[in-house]
């Protein structure tokens, strides 16, 4: 039989979803599963995005620009400019998902045998795209103890070499929920100017910042415009993660050229999901002031209550809707699984994503998982109630 390829061997595994198996049979022993191991928002979806769907007035749903529909890319356009970031329709490609718009840059900007730079932990499918673009990634630590806060300037310097192409960030953090202040990206921008680097910044969950902080966006750093490059999406700003709607945005008009050969290979973006995530653009205001209003509540009730039980420790986010939490375990790969397998409190348990999958450095963050506090209040209570009991009985808890 022919093998298949080394990419598909070096390809890793998602730490989000590979505990599912597990999920499902503890489903089939009747269990109740709190699922916080995935960003599926149980928000609703704005009616502005499902009645653009129902008035399309179709006969033939059709290919669009390979860019996206301009009239989404102008609509797309103001929406930033509303949220003083200037930019223009033809600084914006429409992908299908942040995902497709991040593995363009990368594969516009990079050489295989390249290397990127980028916080840990970080959004594990950054791997992924790494290796589908042939890239290597050179980790950069953060802790857990100053909240995952940059790293020192001075530890990103000594990961430069002369393979480094670019840096990557999300902000606000997945999975970490840190948002970078406009002084740490100031910071970053000087090293990127100085050594000639891409700057590429996931801030997919730019509507998702707490406690009175302002998201600074990397389009408004002066002197790197032609260095920064950003990626955006639907899924999480408008709990539209089905519609895989995406933008790659830069004004850097050589690499939104040669992005846009990628995009022409792959056709176009989804047509329905575009006019969807036009119809989301005209989503009031209210809608966020809602949804943020709900985000504080759940994340206060999961990291407080995390918090509370022993041995468990968990930096207060400032933006999206994750956190991660350190417990006293020999491995949350092993607590997690055995979470499904082997445990229940009145029927029900509770799934985590162990947090060594967002790590790119071997043996970091073995007593982590990252949680997605987007169930209901009452279901993150009872979570957290999960875990205080199965803290009491695990065979592989450590005690000090």
């Amino acid at each position: 039989m022919p093998n298949i390829s080394s990419k598909a061997i070096q390809m890793p595994q998602s730490p989000i979803r590979k505990l599912v198996p597990f999920a499902e049979q503890a489903y089939a022993q009747g269990k109740t599963v709190f699922h916080l191991n995935i960003g599926q928002p149980d928000i609703k979806t704005p009616e502005q995005a499902i009645a653009a769907v129902r008035v399309a007035d179709l006969t033939v749903i059709e290919y669009s620009h390979s860019a996206g529909f301009p009239i989404y890319r102008e609509k797309l356009a103001a929406y930033y400019r509303k949220n003083n970031i200037n930019i223009a329709n033809e600084d914006i490609i429409v992908t299908t998902g942040g995902s497709e718009a991040l593995i363009f840059g990368f594969m516009s900007t990079c050489d295989p045998g390249d290397e990127i730079i980028i916080p840990e932990p970080f959004y594990a499918n950054y791997n992924g795209f790494a290796v589908m673009a042939g890239l290597t990634v050179v980790p950069v630590t953060a802790t857990i103890d100053d909240g995952f806060a940059l790293p020192p300037i001075e530890e990103i310097e000594k990961k430069i070499s002369s393979k480094t192409k670019a840096i990557v960030i999300c902000n606000p953090g997945n999975p970490t929920g840190y948002l970078y202040s406009k002084e740490e990206l100031e910071r970053l921008r000087d090293i990127v100017k100085e050594n000639d680097l891409y700057l590429f910044a996931d801030e997919v969950y730019r509507e998702f910042c707490y406690d009175g902080a302002v998201p600074y966006s990397v389009m408004n750093l002066e002197g790197v415009e032609n260095n920064v490059i950003m990626i955006d999406s639907v899924s999480k700003r408008y709990s539209m993660c089905g519609a895989r709607i995406g933008a790659l945005i830069s004004r850097n008009k050589e690499v939104m050229s040669a992005a846009l050969k990628f995009a022409q290979a792959r056709l176009s973006p989804p047509t329905i999901a575009q006019f969807a995530s036009q119809g989301a653009l005209d989503t009031p205001q209210s809608y966020f002031d809602e949804v943020v209003e709900e985000y504080v509540e759940r994340r206060n009730i999961m990291v407080e209550g995390l918090n509370q039980i022993p041995g468990v420790f968990c930096p207060m986010p400032k933006g999206a809707f994750y956190c991660v939490a350190k417990f006293p375990v020999d491995s949350t790969e092993k607590f997690c699984q055995w979470l499904l397998e082997e445990f229940d409190y009145e029927g029900a348990t509770v799934m985590m994503a162990p947090a060594s999958g967002f790590y790119a450095t071997p043996g970091k963050g073995v007593q982590e998982a990252r949680i997605a506090y987007v169930l209901n209040k009452e279901s993150l209570i009872k979570a957290i109630k999960c875990l205080e009991e199965a803290l009491k009985v695990y065979p592989g808890r450590i005690t000090e």
